[in-house]
């Protein structure tokens, strides 16, 4: 079933060339990535949406890793339901809030979560860097700057089912470095946070994702940036990207998702590096976004 503003971008490498396909909706997840699966290559998928929790959440987990802790939300349903007060927050039930409420406040969370401050909310690659503001921490689900939801309908209904149910996945870094993990018959899975992408690729949109018109703008650039990916984007991928990717609401998200795109291509061909911080926490239950430095 599709879901609307769920897009993804492909590009399939032949010939030293990666050959881009347009934004097209995801539909069921491992449904898009077993026939890729089966023609061979490895595959690597970049997602939109937090992997990974904040230390100081994770330093009460009696499992292994991030990983291992996705796998054991099957028998507990009740942590992905999201809360409506601070009397219900808990460990085990810790997303919030399910709407606006009088003194909902990120300290107020966290301090429902046992939790020192509203930093303590966010992982390292959450926080504000030189080159971006911060990101959204993972627990919360208000608002257009949040990540909570995305973070629940695919871990309760993607990845914790098909990691228990032995899919042939890997997260990244959880699990090791890109380059050893790639190898056929199996799916890397890494996070990309677009408004990180954008830097990386010194693309500046000239106003907000959601006017067509200031996508639109951005062309000259993307086509550059497909040019020295040595990507070669199909006929609807460069209308696309000439159109500002549609006068909808999803104009955004397929935007967003090519940028994504770019940002993973930078790194698969060694123009940028997939560092991660010598840190355990961060190695593995933080994790870290794509490409960041």
């Amino acid at each position: 079933m599709h879901t609307p503003k769920r897009y993804h971008a492909l590009a399939r490498r032949r010939n030293n060339t990666w050959h881009t396909a347009a934004p097209r909706l995801v539909g069921e997840p491992m449904a898009l990535l077993r026939p890729l699966l089966a023609e061979g290559p490895p595959v690597f998928m970049g997602l939109d949406l937090p992997l990974g929790l904040p230390r100081a959440y994770a330093t009460h987990c009696t499992e292994a890793d991030f990983p291992a802790f996705l796998r054991a939300r099957l028998t507990t349903p009740e942590f992905f339901e999201v809360n409506e007060t601070l009397t219900t927050i808990s460990r085990a039930r810790p997303f919030y809030p399910a709407r606006a409420v009088k003194g909902m406040t990120r300290l107020s969370h966290a301090q429902a979560l046992g939790m020192a401050s509203a930093a303590d909310l966010s992982r390292h690659c959450d926080r504000a860097t030189p080159l971006r503001p911060a990101g959204a921490p993972l627990f919360w689900t208000l608002g257009a700057n949040q990540s909570g939801k995305a973070a629940i309908a695919a871990w309760r209904d993607w990845l914790a089912p098909a990691l228990q149910a032995g899919a042939p996945l890997s997260l990244w870094p959880f699990e090791g470095r890109l380059q050893a993990l790639l190898r056929p018959g199996r799916a890397v899975l890494a996070e990309v946070y677009p408004a990180e992408a954008m830097r990386q690729l010194g693309l500046k949109l000239p106003g907000s994702k959601r006017d067509q018109t200031a996508r639109r703008a951005l062309a000259p650039a993307l086509h550059q940036a497909l040019t020295q990916a040595q990507a070669h984007p199909e006929p609807a991928l460069s209308a696309a990207i000439t159109d500002g990717f549609g006068h909808d609401t999803a104009g955004e998200d397929r935007l967003d998702c090519l940028i994504g795109l770019l940002c993973m291509l930078q790194v698969l061909d060694g123009r940028r590096a997939d560092h991660v911080p010598e840190d355990p926490w961060i190695q593995r239950w933080e994790g870290w976004v794509l490409g960041q430095s």
